[in-house]
């Protein structure tokens, strides 16, 4: 089943467009990654997904996104609740300036639960899931800004898990980490797609190669290629795909 559906998409900052006639089929619970040169589009494309574009001026949009058949763009979307069921990790650890606990809780009791045993339990499984609880259960009240900036990631990551997404988009979650720290989402990414379905911006070609299901090529706005990516990487269909992973260009 696709999750996600992007139908003759085109973004445009301004004069600029950034997006030109995107066609993608995401399926459900699999990993999918973004690849490509800087500038070709594809942050552009994970931050449409949950409309987080939505608050740069002069930004408009074309063409439509579906979430299990369902436009992102209709008036009855709300874009809170569209951003509770699609998460978002980004480049950098943001983690809010508060403790480990309360940043676990902010989404939940925003979304209005605020039964502590059902917070405390939210707080428990998320952690768990972001593989982050056994470092950190013995000090929940302590400051999020004195975890390791792999442990910041994670917590992000938790963070998002904990208002209950169908989906998680990763903007570069890895690019500021170091080896181990790396290796410690990518196992987490890897994870996580058996009950999610996940969309990551890499400029690394041996973590896409390693991790993703799928994998979409940018050049210049457009999606030049899209395929399994064992396929993509073995065999491209397209020779501007091919000169991208062996480097020619880029």
């Amino acid at each position: 089943m696709n999750v996600i559906q992007v139908n003759e998409l085109n973004v445009y900052y301004g004069e600029r467009q950034a997006l030109q006639n995107i066609n993608l089929s995401i399926p459900e619970k699999s990993i999918t990654a973004l690849i490509g040169l800087s500038g070709c589009g594809k942050s552009t494309l994970l931050r449409t997904i949950n409309r987080i574009n939505d608050q740069v001026q002069d930004m408009r949009t074309e063409g439509d996104v579906l979430i299990k058949g369902v436009s992102i763009f209709g008036k009855e979307v709300r874009t809170e609740m569209l951003r509770k069921r699609v998460g978002m990790v980004f480049q950098l650890p943001n983690p809010f300036p508060m403790t480990i606990y309360d940043n676990i809780a902010y989404g939940p009791r925003l979304h209005g639960i605020t039964k502590k045993a059902e917070i405390n339990e939210i707080v428990e499984k998320s952690l768990r899931a972001a593989a982050l609880w056994e470092e950190v259960k013995d000090n929940l009240k302590q400051q999020a800004f004195s975890l390791s900036g792999g442990q910041q990631q994670r917590l992000c990551i938790a963070r998002a898990l904990a208002v209950n997404p169908d989906i998680l988009l990763m903007d570069e979650s890895t690019a500021a980490l170091d080896p181990l720290s790396t290796q410690k989402i990518e196992d987490l990414v890897k994870e996580l797609k058996e009950e999610y379905t996940i969309v990551m911006v890499t400029h690394n070609l041996a973590q896409a190669a390693r991790i993703s299901d799928q994998t979409a090529f940018l050049l210049s706005g457009e999606v030049i290629e899209f395929a399994p990516t064992f396929d993509l990487f073995s065999n491209p269909l397209d020779s501007r795909t091919g000169n991208y992973i062996m480097g020619r260009f880029g």
